[in-house]
């Protein structure tokens, strides 16, 4: 990183996540909070529909903001989800859908 308020970021990142750690005992912990320990099933049948924040997302960036963190905007907490597994947004075609919807049993919005 060339950035310095990025190096500092990381810096400061690292030392909010060991207070929220030890505050809910993991990070892990912390973060299904937001979408009540359940994975948000999503029904997509067309790209153009997913979104790229949600409530939840907002939630998590403006708390995590509040705890120290930077560079935690919506749009970022929305794809950490997704690439967590908390947000199953794959079109309902795709075959990734199916797997985890069925791991989930429920379906949400589309």
């Amino acid at each position: 990183m060339r950035n310095r308020l990025k190096i500092a970021a990381a810096i400061q990142n690292a030392r909010a996540f060991l207070v929220v750690q030890h505050e809910f005992g993991t990070f892990d912990k912390y973060l299904w909070g937001f979408v009540e320990g359940r994975p948000r099933q999503n029904a997509w049948r067309q790209h153009k529909l997913v979104p790229a924040e949600s409530e939840e997302s907002q939630s998590l960036s403006k708390d995590l903001k509040r705890r120290g963190f930077k560079f935690v905007g919506s749009t970022i907490c929305y794809a950490m989800m997704q690439a967590v597994g908390m947000v199953n947004d794959h079109l309902v075609e795709c075959f990734r859908y199916a797997e985890l919807s069925a791991a989930t049993g429920r379906r949400r919005r589309g």
